[in-house]
């Protein structure tokens, strides 16, 4: 399937809320930026007509936090209808509460990019060479690399929410 076209407008709009994202959004983005273990995400991407929080285009994976107004009125209707676009795409999305990212950052972190990774070996996809990961992830002293076992209490509970609204 083509890559979607990406309306002016959407661009646009893509542009402005990079410049004013959300505290959940800067907190997870401090996280995921600069490609952790190898695994790149781009910020407020658009997607046809739509902006996504976090796409990582290598794993065909969307990340969105959810706040309080995704509750209200059509808004749950209206994600669904957006994830839906994206599956016919073969981009699945995670949707996170911003309270989750608001408690702990890194944790959530840790989930997206175990999350990533398990879909690029789904896929077929090599993991990240070696030297990338090496170069970006944390050290191993003090405690530093046990991502797993930071990442599982988060991660277990939340398997489920891919492609739903929470």
């Amino acid at each position: 399937m083509s890559r979607p076209a990406k309306p002016t407008r959407t661009v646009k709009h893509a542009k402005r809320l990079r410049r004013e994202m959300s505290p959940p959004e800067i907190l997870l983005w401090q996280q995921l930026r600069g490609g952790p273990r190898g695994i790149r995400f781009r910020k407020q991407h658009p997607a046809g007509p739509y902006v996504l929080d976090f796409f990582c285009a290598r794993a065909n994976l969307a990340i969105e936090i959810d706040g309080l107004a995704h509750d209200m009125g059509d808004r749950s209707a209206r994600d669904g209808e957006r994830d839906a676009w994206l599956r016919q795409r073969r981009v699945e999305t995670l949707r996170i509460l911003a309270s989750d990212v608001l408690a702990d950052a890194v944790e959530v972190a840790e989930g997206i990019l175990a999350l990533a990774k398990e879909r690029l070996l789904t896929m077929g996809k090599r993991a990240p060479p070696s030297s990338l990961r090496d170069a970006t992830s944390p050290s191993t002293c003090d405690g530093e690399g046990d991502h797993e076992t930071r990442s599982s209490s988060w991660w277990r509970g939340r398997r489920g929410v891919i492609g739903r609204t929470q």
